[in-house]
């Protein structure tokens, strides 16, 4: 069983760098498996959802801006590859690295690796972790040119680009670049580093508000280890804005933004009516998703935190 990793996002001006880990079962047929670069936006798009639901497990590794400007790259780069091993629940007997540096080399499990330049287009494995990491960070770029458009981040996800440097000349260096980077610091150097306007302010729609949020949240709940299994699962009635999986438990998350302490605060917008609905949705997945032929969903009272618990009886 080997897991394979790989990394994306060593070179941008701005983002986080993510590293990708997956164990695939040895009998994969998964069909297209190769670098993450060679293949289309759809394509990779359409293998994630497949890895992530064919795979042994997988794990993401995040470091962000913040974090690399702190630690330096080689740093973030190891730091990245141990959070995406340490979201690998299930056994393997080998890992494979793509490249030639062994970044676990000062870990327990770094006498178990093996590096290798162009395994992600060699190894089943390494290619899965290179799809998923890819997708993962364009799909949190993407949302982030929501929080601060002009960059065009949903195109060049952070890399030096001429719509890039216009974006930097014109608003500034935002709280996602990277400003231990040469053409950052130059910037920041030169006095060209004044901070665009909130992220309140920069978000067009309490829709766009609310994708940004939900992707905050996701990008937290996995630096603390959990899988995220959907992203605004929906049917005709109800929605569930992320559901995430950790120690065999499934958790069903609703995601409320605030951009003022008038509104409330997030457990206030936990309405009676919106635990049913988050009930009614929880149900329904679970009777989608469920391989027992019968089963019981049941919802405990509200905890202080907001949390519902539902608990689950399979027959």
């Amino acid at each position: 069983m080997i897991l394979g990793i790989d990394e994306v996002g060593r070179g941008p001006w701005a983002g986080p760098l993510v590293v990708g880990a997956v164990v695939l079962p040895n009998d994969s047929d998964l069909a297209g498996l190769t670098d993450s670069k060679k293949l289309s936006a759809k394509k990779r798009t359409e293998l994630d959802q497949l890895i992530r639901e064919s795979a042994l497990g997988w794990g993401l590794g995040w470091v962000h801006a913040d974090e690399i400007d702190a630690v330096g790259l080689a740093a973030a780069l190891r730091l990245a590859t141990i959070r995406a091993v340490e979201a690998v629940e299930c056994p393997y007997h080998e890992i494979i690295i793509d490249g030639t540096i062994n970044f676990l080399a000062d870990t327990a499990k770094g006498q178990f690796v093996t590096t290798l330049p162009k395994a992600d287009a060699l190894i089943p494995a390494v290619s899965a972790a290179s799809i998923i990491a890819k997708v993962a960070r364009d799909t949190f770029m993407a949302e982030q040119a929501l929080v601060y458009p002009g960059y065009g981040f949903e195109a060049h996800v952070g890399y030096g680009t001429a719509k890039h440097s216009q974006g930097l000349a014109e608003y500034g260096v935002t709280p996602i670049h990277r400003r231990s980077f040469k053409p950052i610091a130059a910037l920041i150097q030169d006095g060209a580093a004044a901070n665009p306007a909130s992220e309140s302010e920069k978000v067009a729609t309490t829709t766009e508000k609310g994708s940004w949020f939900e992707g905050i949240v996701a990008d937290e709940l996995t630096q603390q280890g959990y899988q995220i299994i959907e992203r605004n699962w929906r049917t005709k009635y109800c929605e569930i804005d992320i559901i995430a999986s950790h120690a065999n438990v499934t958790y069903f998350v609703e995601a409320k933004y605030r951009s003022s302490h008038l509104q409330g605060g997030g457990i206030a917008a936990i309405t009676a009516k919106k635990l049913q609905q988050m009930h009614l949705a929880a149900e329904a997945y679970i009777a989608r998703h469920a391989s027992a032929t019968e089963y019981a969903l049941m919802a405990a009272a509200p905890k202080e935190d907001g949390t519902v618990e539902l608990i689950v009886i399979a027959g």
